[in-house]
């Protein structure tokens, strides 16, 4: 009888951390841009904490959500005035300084106005998908840049590349265009797609 306790005791134990490690996964695995600048911040000095210059993401495979992610944070202290941190699916992956010479020219080096982040990538996404251009495709992968509009205009957008399937072959996609929407109001600034690349 003991035995029989001792097993089934086990058996529930293995089956809690599974279930914790599965929940655990998945949740990494759907961490949203404005989420993963938080975490970031664990990684970065305390002159860099939540001065996030540019948010990137890889191109989407298979959903519509990154699983690779690029935050860039403003530090003072660095010859090319940023730090980045990589993550996939959710994990940190690496910390470096890269090398970005053209953006203290175009302003891309200055820090995003942060009570201005108020849509996050997965809102973005669902605002660009419903773009009437886009009502009749399916859609198969995004990428996702944050940072400012503009050399004169600070304002923080989002700019999304989209992927469909073709008609002729649907597991084959094909890029059909932008949105840039603001991440401040969720309105679509700018549209530049071309639904008929699915032929």
């Amino acid at each position: 009888m003991k035995s029989i306790l001792a097993i089934t005791q086990r058996s529930l134990c293995l089956l809690t951390a599974g279930l914790a490690a599965f929940t655990l996964n998945a949740t990494a695995e759907e961490m949203t841009a404005f989420d993963l600048i938080a975490e970031g911040n664990r990684y970065v000095g305390e002159q860099s904490k939540d001065r996030v210059v540019q948010v990137r993401s890889d191109k989407s495979i298979g959903s519509l959500t990154p699983n690779t992610w690029h935050v860039v944070y403003y530090d003072p202290d660095a010859t090319l005035k940023a730090i980045e941190v990589k993550f996939g699916a959710g994990k940190k992956l690496d910390v470096t300084r890269p090398i970005r010479l053209l953006e203290p020219i175009t302003k891309g080096d200055e820090p995003l106005t942060r009570d201005q982040l108020k849509i996050d990538s997965d809102k973005a996404v669902e605002i660009a998908s419903r773009e009437p251009m886009l009502e009749k495709l399916t859609l198969k992968a995004v990428r996702l840049i944050l940072e400012r509009r503009s050399n004169d205009d600070s304002t923080p957008v989002w700019k999304i590349k989209l992927w469909a399937a073709k008609l002729k072959n649907p597991n084959d996609n094909v890029d059909v265009g932008e949105v840039v929407i603001s991440a401040d109001d969720g309105k679509v600034l700018k549209s530049d797609l071309k639904p008929d690349k699915i032929d």
